[in-house]
């Protein structure tokens, strides 16, 4: 500690020796040795010139600190320019995922949906017997009580339809409940008032707390409402079944790719990678580029180097109140991008030849600051539950998964249609009896998308295809018989016809050319951009340099040493102060301390002593008085005795 201090002492002292010991003449001292144009006029012209000078420099100080904090905005605002390059050059072919719009073969899966056809069956009776407006339709014949249904199945989601003839007190009638007599609806409806479709909405009932809370989701046609109410159902379902066995009930690759090409070379089913995905079961991948899988690239422009491809999607197995579009779905897709066809695919409907032209256009985005991108989803506080498919990150998965996981969270069980993250399970009627309400809830929530929109961000470098579709009826009429002869042969073994119109599906899909173009960002400001506009400025107004700035700098610390030098100063007169005595003689004793507060009247006088006169003659010298010595007195006395 004493070593500190006396090497603060001793920089004090040096700082002692330096420009001054006041204000003004540091101040001086700067003025007459700085590099900077202006202050050394403050000093050396006249009083007139003084002024001039001074108003000059403040005013052009001021400026410059005003261009300083506009650059230095502009810096911090962190802008990018955009700049647009085309290359020609042998590009990759893009990843090309094709499935077959129905997930599942009606035949594998009919024990499962037994039951569920049957109330939909009876829903479309019931439906259609309460929209006649005469009595002549019989009685729906097809209801629940000629079947036997599992209660379990609408219990918690039921099917209703809502009499709005009234209003104001509306009608809720259940579409599964055998006791409801619909011939007293029908009687009730009013040719003059209102359409059916005016009067009547189907909806779906979700009912929350042992069914004392419920609410209504109404759709515009009963279409929609049995399509939604069926797809729910559908997914309590086949969330206990389990994920081997729904691939074994979908279409098998060699059942569906009939035919392939690339590049003008044969190739087969046995070129994709199988993958499954919960909105079209089996699906399948050419050129995905996984690991220790060659990536594929494209000689030449045209539909003679690209892919062809002859799928058969048999629409003859089609679940019949799942999926009412017949086609295949198809993606295009980076390698190693997991490929989101509910959102991104397209349709190729069967009975056609569609020609596919691809575009390559690739972007690349500047990292943070200069943008809020993500290189690989690493920094994004969502966890990717496509990573089990050894994909890249991707907005899409982003979002996905952030809802399960919502879901997850606020519903205790994981929506079917997405991966199932680990230790949850899929929600179902059985085990979760209010999680379509739930669901519901988090899906219409603003606030719920709005936040996985701000968690997740795009990726960094991205590559977007862009497609030119055309299509043709395929094969002609003159062609299709030997055509379709050919087809069922190879895939049956034998001479009979089963490919048919309906269910084939001839895609093309190649580069239109091999000019890509690619759009980049670079940033806008530099560091280097940053200092050479700060000295410019600086420069410009004030003649100055960085060894002005630092001149600057030097009087601040300067400034700062001499205030603590006052300070010390201060603080230690301070502590002079404390120490002098309040009054410049002793402090009084008690005894006079008490005097003072005496009577003065109750004290004796004090007796006048008179002083003795000091004689004015020395007195005589007296030899008695002197002392001699014993030997001299001895002498004498023998003497006079002789």
């Amino acid at each position: 500690m004493n070593k500190v201090k006396r090497y603060f002492t001793r920089a004090l002292h040096r700082i002692q020796k330096g420009p001054g010991y006041t204000y003004k003449e540091l101040l001086v001292w700067f003025c007459n040795n700085t590099n900077t144009h202006g202050p050394k006029r403050i000093i050396s012209e006249g009083p007139k010139k003084r002024v001039m000078w001074f108003i000059l420099t403040l005013f052009f100080a001021a400026l410059v600190f005003w261009q300083w904090g506009l650059v230095i905005q502009t810096y911090l605002s962190y802008g990018v320019s955009v700049s647009l390059s085309i290359g020609f050059n042998t590009m990759v072919f893009p990843a090309v995922t094709v499935c077959n719009a129905n997930p599942f073969k009606y035949s594998r899966v009919k024990p499962f949906l037994q039951e569920l056809d049957a109330l939909v069956l009876t829903a479309l009776d019931r439906i259609q017997y309460s929209s006649q407006r005469n009595g002549n339709l019989s009685f729906p014949t097809n209801t629940t009580q000629n079947v036997t249904l599992d209660p379990s199945l609408w219990n918690h989601i039921p099917l209703v339809v809502i009499d709005e003839n009234d209003p104001e007190n509306p009608l809720v009638y259940d579409i599964f409940d055998s006791n409801t007599n619909y011939s007293q609806i029908n009687a009730t409806n009013d040719n003059n008032q209102t359409t059916y479709a005016e009067r009547f909405k189907v909806a779906i009932q979700l009912c929350t707390n042992n069914g004392t809370k419920c609410q209504y989701r109404n759709f515009t046609s009963g279409l929609q409402a049995i399509e939604e109410w069926y797809l729910l159902q559908f997914s309590s379902i086949f969330s206990k079944i389990s994920l081997h066995d729904k691939i074994e009930m979908g279409y098998k690759a060699e059942d569906m790719i009939l035919t392939c090409m690339f590049g003008g070379e044969a190739c087969s089913y046995r070129n994709f990678t199988h993958i499954y995905d919960q909105n079209y079961g089996n699906c399948y991948i050419f050129n995905w580029g996984q690991e220790g899988q060659p990536l594929m690239d494209s000689a030449n422009p045209g539909a003679d180097f690209g892919l062809t491809l002859v799928l058969d999607i048999d629409q003859e197995e089609y679940i019949p109140y799942l999926q009412s579009t017949a086609a295949a779905r198809l993606i295009l897709h980076q390698q190693r991008s997991f490929p989101f066809l509910k959102d991104l695919g397209i349709y190729a409907m069967p009975g056609t030849e569609t020609s596919i032209a691809v575009l390559v256009d690739q972007t690349e985005h500047l990292e943070a600051p200069y943008s809020s991108c993500t290189m690989n989803g690493s920094d994004i506080p969502v966890a990717n539950l496509y990573e089990k498919y050894n994909s890249s990150y991707s907005i899409q998965s982003c979002l996905r998964s952030c809802f399960q996981e919502a879901m997850v969270k606020q519903c205790k069980c994981a929506h079917y249609l997405f991966p199932l993250p680990d230790g949850a399970h899929y929600c179902n009627n059985m085990e979760d009896s209010d999680w379509v309400p739930c669901y519901y809830q988090i899906f219409d929530s603003v606030a719920e998308r709005e936040q996985c929109i701000n968690l997740c961000q795009q990726p960094c470098n991205d590559s977007n295809y862009k497609m030119t579709i055309s299509m043709a009826d395929w094969p002609s009429a003159a062609a299709e018989d030997w055509i379709f002869h050919v087809l069922s042969y190879e895939k049956e073994g034998s001479e009979k016809i089963t490919v048919n119109r309906d269910g084939i599906v001839k895609l093309n899909i190649y580069f239109q050319e091999f000019n890509y173009r690619s759009v980049s960002e670079s940033a806008t400001t530099n560091v280097v951009w940053l200092l050479s506009n700060l000295g410019g400025q600086f420069g410009f107004w004030m003649g100055g340099s960085v060894l002005c700035i630092i001149e600057f700098g030097e009087i601040i610390i300067d400034c700062i040493w001499i205030t603590i030098l006052k300070l010390l100063a201060w603080t230690k007169s301070r502590k002079e102060k404390r120490r002098r005595p309040e009054f410049p003689e002793p402090p009084p004793t008690v005894s006079e301390l008490v005097e003072a507060y005496t009577n003065p009247g109750f004290q004796q006088e004090e007796e006048v002593q008179v002083a003795t006169p000091i004689p004015g003659t020395p007195p005589p010298k007296y030899d008695s008085l002197r002392v001699q010595q014993m030997d001299d007195a001895i002498e004498v006395i023998s003497s006079d005795e002789e």
